[in-house]
């Protein structure tokens, strides 16, 4: 990767609706080798997908809660709670941690009485769980914008 890929990684985490047109303008190209290098950025997985920003409070998922979990640390209890992690559409972020605790998840719903069913109903509920601890969100301070582009290592 090059300066310009890197050019190009940029302008797309700020706005992934550029043109190609566009985007070879910002980046000092031609249409042609800009639209070849974002294939092969996309090909080689560099770039991963594209996806809309949703407001929360827009689809009823203003509420949001940091959770920590404590799962018995044996395989099967570490893979059968992943699996079920995955049906929970509730949980938008989960993490395994080394340490304690051994997994931290981000969980979007309505409102604090909807955290409370999907805690009672769900979350403690699942298999190997020891302990849930839950941090409510007060205010986000900085939103995700993308990965910091530079220089490589070194540079």
């Amino acid at each position: 990767m090059d300066a310009i890929d890197r050019e190009i990684l940029r302008e797309l985490q700020a706005d992934g609706r550029l043109s190609n047109q566009e985007l070879a303008q910002r980046v000092g190209l031609t249409p042609s080798p800009c639209m070849r290098r974002v294939r092969q950025l996309e090909q080689d997985g560099i770039i991963q997908g594209y996806r809309a920003v949703i407001s929360p409070e827009a689809v009823d998922r203003g509420f949001e809660v940091l959770v920590s979990v404590e799962v018995r640390r044996d395989r099967e209890a570490v893979e059968a709670f992943e699996a079920a992690l995955q049906d929970i559409p509730d949980i938008i972020e989960a993490y395994r941690l080394f340490g304690s605790p051994g997994c931290l998840l981000r969980i979007a719903v309505a409102d604090l009485r909807a955290y409370e069913r999907l805690w009672i109903e769900k979350l403690t509920a699942l298999s190997g769980v020891t302990e849930v601890n839950s941090q409510i969100i007060m205010k986000r301070i900085k939103e995700p914008t993308g990965l910091p582009v530079g220089l490589p290592a070194g540079h």
